[in-house]
């Protein structure tokens, strides 16, 4: 999945917050479920509007960016 078809953001709803894509619920909200130690589980249960497939596009897309970004600055240090 790419970034533009798991996130929305539209200034007419949640204000503008990055959303996942056809729901109102805040991508923030997946991160703070992880942060607090619960599962991807956990958060699908509480967020039913949320599809699996989108959580976990969203860690995989963040997932793929952090390596390459790694990559390029362990490249441009050797």
């Amino acid at each position: 999945m790419k970034l533009d078809e798991i996130i929305e953001v539209d200034p007419e709803k949640m204000s503008g917050t990055p959303v996942f894509m056809g729901t109102r619920v805040p991508i923030k909200n997946l991160f703070d479920y992880l942060e607090g130690g619960d599962g991807i589980e956990v958060f699908l249960d509480d967020f039913p509007t949320v599809d699996r497939e989108q959580a976990y596009g969203l860690i995989e897309v963040i997932r793929r960016r952090l390596l390459a970004e790694y990559a390029s600055e362990y490249e441009a240090a050797a």
